[in-house]
Parts: C-alpha cells; sequence; structure tokens
C-alpha cells in the first residue's frame, strides 16, 4: 500500500479489512507521518513499513520495535521500489499523490504485479512507457480513480486490458463534480481561498486533489491517463459537469448505445472490485437509491471557468515530456495557491508560463521524464514568484 495514511489508503484498509480471510497486508508507506503509520502497523501488522521521506533514524526504528507491531521500519524513497517490487507481494496499491509515485509504481509494473493505479500521475509522466512495461512484464493494470474504473467495468470484456481498444467504441465521456467553484460567479474566483478549494461538495480528499478538483486540472490529467490506460485517441475523450457525482463515467459505442457505471461516491467501490476482479466482493459502501436522488444532470464544462482542462488537452496533443511538464506545474502552482503565496485564477498562468519556458522532448525513458519535470518545477517556480510580483 503505497500511501497509506491518505483517503485511498483509509479507503484500501476499510476494504482489506473486511476480507480478513482473503487479503494480508504486506507493506504500508507513508512520507512523514510516523505516528499514523505506526497507527495503522499495530491494526494492520504489515512485514514492512516505509517512511520515504525521512533518512535513517535509530530512534523511530526502536519506536516501531517496541510497540510490537511485528513491522520492520524501512527510510527513504528507495525502500517503496523495494517493497513495491518484493515477490512476497501479489497486489500493489499506488496511492502516492504526484511525481513522486512514479518510480515505485514502475517498479511494480516491471515486478509484473496486479498494479491497482490510484496515481495518475505515473501515466501522465511516462504513458508510453509505462504500458509498455505493463505489456512486457506481464503486469496486470486496473485503474483505481472512480472515472476510469467505472469506464475499466463497461467496456467489452476482449477490451478491458491495455492495449484493448475496441473499433466498437466511439467516445468516452469522463464525468466531473464541478468542484466547489462550478456555480461561483467568474468574477470571484481570484478571491476564493485554499480552505474553500479544498471544500469538495461530494468527495473527501486531500488538499491537493481537492485544489484539482476546483480547477478542474484532475480531469485534464484524467483525459491523459485514460489515452494510455484504453488505447484511445485525445479526441474521442470528452468531460461532462455532473455535479451529483453518481454517474461515474460512460462509455458511447458506434450503435448508439451507451454504457454507464454508478454508484455513490464512495472510494470502496472502484477499490473493491479491483481488489476482488475479476470477482464482486463487498465494499461497505452504501448501496445507490435513485428514487431518493430524483434527479442526474449534465453539462459542458465552461473554458472561462476551468482554463486548466484545456492545458491538460493541449499537453496531450504536444506529447512526449509536455504531460510531465504539465504535471510538475501543476504540483509547483497548486502548493503555492495553498501556502497562500498565489491566487486561485493564477494557478493555470504559472502552468502555461511552464509549458512555454520548458518545450517539449522525447518521453523515451524514465531520465527523460525526470529530467522535463526538475526543469518544469523551476519554470513554474520563477512563473510564481512574477505572479507573486504582479500580484503585490
Amino acid at each position: 500500500m503505497l500511501g497509506a495514511t491518505g483517503s485511498i489508503g483509509a479507503s484500501t484498509l476499510d476494504v482489506v479489512a473486511r476480507h480478513p480471510g482473503r487479503f494480508q497486508v504486506f507493506a504500508l508507506t507513508a512520507h512523514r507521518s510516523a505516528d499514523a503509520l505506526l497507527g495503522l502497523c499495530l491494526r494492520h501488522a504489515p512485514r514492512f513499513a516505509v517512511l520515504s521521506g525521512l533518512p535513517e533514524d535509530a530512534a523511530l526504528r526502536r519506536r516501531f520495535a517496541e510497540a510490537g507491531c511485528g513491522s520492520e521500519l524501512l527510510f527513504g524513497a528507495q525502500a517503496l521500489a523495494q517493497v513495491a517490487a518484493d515477490s512476497a507481494c501479489d497486489v500493489l496499491m499506488a496511492a502516492i499523490v504526484g511525481a513522486a509515485g512514479l518510480a515505485p509504481t514502475l517498479a511494480g509494473a516491471r515486478a509484473g504485479k496486479r498494479v491497482l493505479l490510484a496515481n495518475k500521475e505515473a501515466l501522465v509522466m511516462a504513458g508510453p512507457f509505462f504500458m509498455r512495461a505493463v505489456r512486457e512484464c506481464g503486469a496486470t493494470l486496473l485503474p483505481i480513480d472512480s472515472e476510469h474504473n467505472a469506464v475499466f467495468q463497461c467496456l467489452p470484456q476482449g477490451a478491458r486490458h491495455p492495449g484493448g481498444a475496441s473499433p466498437a467504441v466511439r467516445r468516452v465521456l469522463l464525468t466531473a463534480s464541478g468542484g466547489p467553484f462550478r456555480s461561483v460567479p467568474l468574477e470571484r474566483l481570484p478571491g476564493v481561498t485554499p480552505d474553500e478549494a479544498c471544500a469538495h461538495p461530494n468527495w473527501v480528499m486531500g488538499r491537493k486533489i481537492s485544489v484539482d478538483s476546483a480547477t478542474m486540472m484532475n480531469k485534464g490529467l484524467e483525459v491523459i491517463e485514460a489515452r494510455w490506460l484504453f488505447d484511445i485517441a485525445p479526441e474521442r475523450i470528452e468531460v461532462l459537469i455532473h455535479p451529483q457525482s453518481i454517474v461515474h463515467s460512460l462509455v458511447e459505442y458506434v450503435d448508439g448505445s451507451v454504457i454507464a457505471q454508478l454508484s455513490n461516491p464512495d472510494m470502496r467501490v472502484p477499490i473493491a472490485h479491483a481488489l476482488g476482479f475479476p470477482e464482486r466482493i463487498e465494499s461497505g459502501a452504501s448501496p445507490l437509491d435513485l428514487p431518493a436522488i430524483g434527479a442526474l444532470s449534465f453539462a459542458r464544462p465552461e473554458p472561462a471557468r476551468f482554463p486548466c482542462l484545456e492545458l491538460a488537452y493541449a499537453a496531450l496533443r504536444e506529447g512526449g515530456t509536455a504531460p510531465a511538464t504539465l504535471n510538475a506545474a501543476n504540483e509547483v502552482a497548486v502548493a503555492a495557491f495553498l501556502e497562500g503565496k498565489l491566487r486561485f485564477t493564477a494557478i493555470p498562468q504559472a502552468i502555461e508560463h511552464a509549458l512555454r519556458a520548458v518545450p517539449a522532448a522525447p518521453a523515451g525513458d524514465l531520465d527523460a521524464v525526470l529530467d522535463a519535470d526538475r526543469r518544469a518545477r523551476r519554470a513554474a517556480g520563477e512563473g510564481v514568484a512574477a505572479l507573486m510580483g504582479r500580484a503585490a
């Protein structure tokens, strides 16, 4: 479980705990949250615990040993790849937010694991060679984002796995709640606060992902992910605003049929689907009560309200390292917004600055992608500084 202390980690461990005879926790990882990780280790008794953002710490190691959870504590980012690729582990839940999740997720794919992908950045940054590793190493890749998991469930059985796009599919329609600002007057957006941006109306998520939902960059990243996950051209992927978050995605076929997957907005649903696949297992989510919901609505996103969505499409069309640049710049800009350094409406401006400053290059290997990531972070930092100066 990469990213055990986040919201996906909590949901995954909840589903796992409901099936004690079926699953056993092998390793739990966190960045620096030692207390939270120790609490999870006491509850789930993994063989390994990893604190990827800390150097070797003898006192912490003793603390874990004396707690009696039986978990060996490892330190540093390299330990993430170590546990992800360990032959004793069958299933990898990849839920580390951002670029930091790429290397260990790739290690799991190269080790031929069943990879449950909640880290969309792995495909955003490195889609072509990540999918090549999945195919060549015999890994099984199952999407956890509710939208991609929904698409997976709506595809024909023979077209569900990577590289199996069906010519019968006309379009993939990814739904988006629209976040907390979908109906806020545009003139008010420059003054919205981080707390307002993180108050998602339907989902419980971390602050970075919540801001991505508010800007709709999360949907842009999901478009890029869907392009590689389902081997489908960008022009056949569309986004719809669906405020109720009940229909998680739809697949339209050439005969005019549209198949949708519906459930309450609870991440335990896609997690249980992927953990149990091809069987269905109990998730703990509440059953869907359509009469109580009453109506479902859909609309096209407004470009003026959600410029980050078009930036993502543009980076996907550009290809090469452009999506990696987009992702890195977004991480820098969102962090600056959450720290109060950047206005909400300046987030896409900082991203656009980085896309102009870092020309796209071929993304043939991990080194090329990571180099683009580093350059984009520098450029985005410069863009943030310039925008801060302009605001002052």
